[in-house]
């Protein structure tokens, strides 16, 4: 499921999605119930992300007005660390588990963002793009904590090692990839936040010479990135 980020068709469907979900955030994210007042507004603001996306003056900048508009309003610079730390530690509490196992790693970047990564040995069967049923749990956990912290864009990525062809890898990490996307959109994460790509094996992280390193090789990323208003700085 390869496509632009942020379609500005998907920002009209957004107006439905407020009325259907009469629920905001606090600024960390997190769910509080919503009043009549606040229905409206947020209404108007998914109805004026409409309208910017399709009047803006490139596509770039009506794609993140829209997206801005679907999550809300985006973080004031000097949150930013704070609202992504929180939300790590919330990754690292859920998939306590996964990560002891070696299932899954969060990594946090310099500039906040952080790195949901996933092994294709525990997620799919060989050679396949079906999620396993027995990855559903731990999918579930990952959504829960990316709806908490709704000010964010996903990017997914699937990666392969270099075992076959270059275009076989590239399908498969294309379709593992677009797997994980539709999951997350199934549990209710705003389609808007949502992009997926695969890289075959064109980006290693570790030696494809050895088993091990292929392993490593084989994943799926999400890289989670957090929606900044424009002009503040980042701390």
């Amino acid at each position: 499921m390869h496509r632009i980020p942020v379609k500005i068709l998907s920002v009209v469907a957004a107006t439905g999605l407020v009325l259907a979900g009469c629920a905001t955030t606090d600024e960390f994210g997190n769910p509080r119930p919503m009043g009549e007042t606040e229905k409206g507004l947020a209404i108007g603001a998914a109805a004026g992300a409409a309208a910017g996306a399709l009047i803006g003056s490139t596509s770039a900048d009506a794609g993140k007005g829209a997206l801005i508009g679907t999550v809300g309003g985006a973080i004031i610079g000097g949150l930013v660390g704070n609202y992504m730390e929180q939300q790590r530690k919330d990754f690292e509490r859920v998939l306590a588990d996964e990560i002891a196992r070696g299932d899954i790693s969060v990594e946090q970047n310099p500039d906040h963002s952080l790195i949901v990564r996933m092994t294709s040995a525990t997620t799919f069967d060989v050679d396949s793009a079906n999620i396993k049923s027995g990855f559903y749990s731990t999918m579930d956990k990952i959504a829960g904590v990316v709806n908490k912290y709704g000010k964010t864009s996903l990017f997914i990525a699937g990666h392969t090692d270099d075992t076959g062809s270059a275009a076989h890898n590239l399908d498969l990490s294309q379709r593992r990839a677009g797997a994980v996307e539709s999951y997350l959109l199934g549990q209710q994460v705003a389609l808007q936040r949502l992009s997926s790509v695969g890289f075959g094996e064109d980006r290693p992280i570790a030696s494809n010479d050895s088993d091990y390193g292929r392993t490593l090789n084989r994943r799926v990323e999400i890289t989670i990135i957090p929606i900044v208003e424009e002009g503040s700085s980042v701390s």
